[in-house]
């Protein structure tokens, strides 16, 4: 029998520990880089890219002194340690935060310094989607500028939107278009922007939403905006532009909102404009068109809003308008319409205004009018309306002060809806002989019969009655 010294079977047993263990131990080896790779990847996910991180403290220096910006913000893309107006997203290609979107002008956003000028910069932050300045450029002329070097990086900018701000001047850049090819939302509006619209606008082939409103613009609206087919809303209102609108204009097939209002526009309304079959919104007041309408226009099925007041058209009113059944407003004030008001307006069942007033209309009210259940305002004023107006009292009361039909000289009310109106302006019609008994607005009111037939009776007539009554009593 073979005997194992202790010092062997010590061994033996060391040796069996270490093979039980062996397993864990390779497991807790294998494992430890992979978490000392999780740590770093998470602490970059927290990070901004150095030279994005500098670039945005440069633009947030030269705009707001809401705070100072490197102190307060040093990780300002993280959302514990962010400020309210921006917006950041996790990078497809890194593993680092980047500045998506940024809003200036009113709190709680960040404010604009009085000295604050518009920071081209801006365009070199390389994710940037969308830019917001409202009321922030108020004290110091400043212009709408990119970098003249190539290192404009917001090509992926998809909303540039500047409203209220006075002090920005100048002319838009064609370099605007040419560099922001992802552009779908451009509002460059309540400015003192000047000049032309650039030709090269057309380039921003993805553009949804043009507004360049309450400015300076001045010269012809170009034909190239026809190349915009993605547009879906225009709007070059309160501004000094000149011509007639281009036919191209039909080329928007997705346009739904066209506002062309309180501009120097001449000529007529464009028929290709008859071919924007999307069409919910017009307004091509206060200009200086002239001519037919196109008859097409009876095609838009859409139209909820047509507003032409203040042109001198002087044509008389399109019969075809009564076919816009989605029709809610229709205002043609002060624009020399002539002819009777056509009895096809009575079937605009969704119609809630409908303003005529200071044309040259004449004959009858047509009685359809009456039956529009959802009108709430009817200006049919200074005109050369005559007869009788149409209205019962249910409709007189609904509208109340809403409803003129005053400076129509030949125009008088039903008696017998005389005393449960508000003042109209008219006189009430004497239907025994066609004239009048006298202004609803007089002293003397006339008064019901039990027959319900009206007596007027003289101021004369009142005091010999009044006296004999007062004799009577003493």
């Amino acid at each position: 029998m073979t005997l194992i010294s202790p010092h062997t079977q010590r061994l033996t047993h060391l040796i069996m520990v270490i093979l039980l263990l062996f397993p864990f131990l390779f497991l807790l080896l294998t494992a430890t880089p992979h978490h000392v790779s999780t740590t770093t990847t998470n602490h970059q996910q927290d990070t901004m890219d150095p030279s994005e991180l500098q670039t945005l403290y440069n633009i947030m220096e030269t705009l707001s002194s809401d705070h100072k910006w490197r102190l307060s913000f040093p990780n300002p893309c993280k959302p514990s340690t962010s400020w309210t107006g921006i917006q950041c997203k996790l990078g497809l290609t890194d593993s680092h935060l980047h500045v998506t979107r940024l809003d200036f002008g009113t709190p709680p956003n960040p404010t604009c310094k009085p000295t604050s000028t518009f920071p081209s910069n801006i365009f070199q932050l390389p994710y940037l989607q969308s830019i917001f300045f409202f009321n922030c450029f108020t004290k110091t002329k400043t212009t709408l500028s990119v970098p003249k070097d190539h290192t404009l990086s917001s090509s992926s900018l998809q909303q540039l939107s500047l409203r209220s701000n006075p002090s920005l001047v100048g002319s838009i850049s064609p370099q605007l278009f040419s560099r922001l090819p992802s552009l779908q939302i451009l509002t460059l509006s309540q400015s003192r922007i000047s000049g032309v619209i650039p030709p090269e606008i057309s380039e921003l082939k993805s553009l949804v939403h043009l507004d360049l409103s309450y400015n300076q613009l001045t010269g012809f609206i170009p034909v190239q905006l026809g190349k915009l087919g993605s547009l879906v809303g225009l709007d070059l209102s309160y501004n000094s532009l000149t011509g007639s609108v281009p036919n191209t204009i039909g080329q928007l097939g997705m346009l739904q909102k066209l506002d062309l209002s309180s501009n120097l526009l001449t000529g007529s309304v464009p028929m290709s404009i008859e071919k924007l079959s999307s069409l919910a919104f017009i307004a091509l007041n206060n200009n200086r068109f002239h001519g037919k309408l196109p008859v097409g226009l009876a095609n838009l099925k859409g139209l909820e809003y047509l507003i032409m007041d203040n042109n001198p058209m002087s044509i008389e009113l399109p019969v075809e308008l009564g076919q816009l059944q989605k029709l809610q407003e229709l205002r043609l004030a002060n624009s020399g319409f002539s002819g009777e008001i056509p009895a096809t307006f009575s079937h605009l069942s969704n119609l809630t205004t409908l303003s005529l007033q200071n044309n040259r209309l004449t004959g009858s009210i047509p009685v359809g009018l009456g039956n529009l259940s959802r009108i709430y305002h009817l200006n049919l004023s200074k005109n050369l309306l005559s007869g009788e107006i149409p209205f019962d009292s249910g409709f007189l009361k609904r509208l109340g002060k809403n409803l003129d039909v005053s400076g129509n000289r030949d125009l008088c009310l039903n008696p017998l809806e005389a005393y449960d109106c508000v003042k109209l302006g008219v006189d009430v019609c004497d239907r025994s002989n066609n004239t009048r008994v006298g202004k609803i607005n007089s002293r003397v009111k006339p008064l019901k019969t039990s027959e319900g037939q009206v007596v007027e009776i003289s101021q004369p007539t009142l005091f010999f009655v009044f006296l004999g009554f007062h004799l009577y009593l003493y």
